[in-house]
């Protein structure tokens, strides 16, 4: 199995790592793998882009289910706010909206903005903790996208986003990938396995009252991207998912659920050695490779209880 999974991303001109496990399966002794779990460099540190998200909103929905934060709470996002992209990132004027609003465009459109500003509100130490409680030793979370925007920024020598745009095209392969942001020792990361436990977790209401879990589900369920993941199963599988991109990063992890109840977290990350954030061959691959893994599952098929 690991060989077909390795063939995949090769076919598709790309490196890629892979965790797959029964959401509903015995859990492993002192925190180890579940049994059943497969992977291919499920243990390996990987950049972890905007499936950060996911941490992020659950520790949203945990601090409105104690009482911590108002969902109804309004936010302006004014221009200085915005990155530029989907949902309020791109809008042209100021927008006013809740802060369960921003968590809905953080996972549903990767709203990046919408994510800076529930950070902030949420308090951009509490992810780190949240990911030590839940058992994810090697996750880590240095900052969201803004601050991870200036530091590329500083290592470019751009001034702004605009001279930022300018610069990015006249640099090769080798420098862009001496960038921070694609540095799973200097960015936010983690790796397959500890994502698979995290969305486990959630679908378990394991990783905070269940009302929290719950919310997180539904809006990961309402992701509007069907491009990876969703495009290797059947219209009769249900997929709630993350993606995360970074040049030459291709990423998706979420949770598909079959009409038998059958329910698997499984994460992908495909890397690629072109910079291009676009890659139909690689976001199909990631999808064919999650389904191969999970029906490794669903068969047995898989290579012993656990395939590294």
């Amino acid at each position: 199995m690991r060989e077909q999974l390795r063939a995949e991303f090769t076919a598709a001109g790309a490196q890629g790592r892979l965790h797959a496990v029964e959401v509903d399966g015995e859990d492993g002794r002192d925190g180890g793998p579940e049994p059943g779990g497969l992977g291919l460099g499920a243990d390996e540190p990987v950049v972890i882009a905007s499936v950060f998200k996911v941490l992020l909103v659950l520790e949203f929905a945990r601090q409105v289910a104690a009482g911590q934060l108002d969902p109804r709470e309004r936010v302006l996002v004014r221009a200085e706010h915005r990155l530029g992209g989907w949902g309020t990132a791109g809008c042209a004027d100021d927008v006013e909206l809740s802060l369960r609003d921003l968590a809905f465009f953080a996972l549903s459109v990767s709203d990046n903005t919408a994510a800076d500003l529930l950070l902030e509100r949420v308090g951009p130490d509490t992810l780190q903790l949240l990911a030590g409680e839940l058992g994810l030793p090697r996750t880590r979370i240095v900052g969201g996208p803004r601050q991870l925007l200036e530091t590329v920024l500083a290592e470019v020598g751009a001034r702004d986003e605009a001279e930022f745009a300018a610069v990015y095209p006249t640099l090769d392969a080798a420098q862009v990938g001496l960038l921070s942001m694609l540095d799973p020792a200097r960015t936010n990361a983690s790796t397959p396995r500890e994502i698979t436990r995290l969305l486990r977790l959630v679908w378990r209401d394991e990783a905070g009252p269940a009302e929290a879990c719950a919310f997180v589900r539904e809006l990961m369920a309402r992701q509007v991207f069907r491009h990876r993941l969703v495009s290797g199963f059947p219209d009769d599988v249900v997929v709630a998912a993350k993606t995360g991109t970074l040049p030459g990063l291709h990423i998706e992890a979420g949770v598909v659920t079959y009409p038998d109840g059958g329910r698997y977290a499984v994460a992908v990350f495909a890397r690629t050695p072109d910079l291009t954030t676009g890659r139909t061959a690689t976001d199909s691959a990631i999808g064919r490779a999650a389904r191969l893994a999970v029906e490794a599952l669903r068969t047995g098929s898989a290579t012993g209880p656990y395939s590294a």
